[in-house]
């Protein structure tokens, strides 16, 4: 849940600096299970009644809404990290290959070292923590 909140709550629209695996993998798991629980309570709300079903699904809407932004940026600080620029997420447009392709570049390891867009978020120091995925020191 860290990690959610430092993607959500610290690095709401940050695109620059890089974003380490963790980071990014536990925001999407997170992300999915807040997402999935908000169906859930959509669903039974829908037995229960219309309006009550409409007011939830507002809600998830508002959710959906807010996330995409910090979602997006989380992604392009990913790509960073692999030493891509954020713009390689327009290559998910392309039907499926661009999708897999993506997903390849989402799950591997980032370049060791300090590349152009900012320090190795896994080389920092415990006391750093709180710096990783801010700023690009280049």
């Amino acid at each position: 849940m860290e990690w959610y909140l430092k993607v959500v709550r610290d690095n709401y629209a940050n695109f620059t600096g890089r974003a380490r695996r963790q980071e990014f993998w536990m925001f999407v798991l997170f992300n999915f299970l807040i997402t999935l629980g908000l169906y859930v309570v959509v669903a039974i709300l829908a037995f229960t009644s219309e309006s009550l079903a409409i007011l939830g699904l507002v809600i998830l809407f508002i959710y959906v809404i807010g996330v995409f932004i910090p979602n997006l940026a989380v992604v392009v600080r990913r790509l960073h990290d692999t030493g891509n620029s954020g713009w390689m997420y327009f290559i998910s447009l392309i039907p499926l290959i661009g999708t897999i392709w993506l997903l390849v570049l989402l799950c591997t390891e980032g370049q060791v070292g300090p590349n152009e867009y900012g320090p190795d978020p896994k080389a920092a120091y415990p006391d750093d923590l709180s710096n990783i995925g801010t700023k690009s020191n280049h």
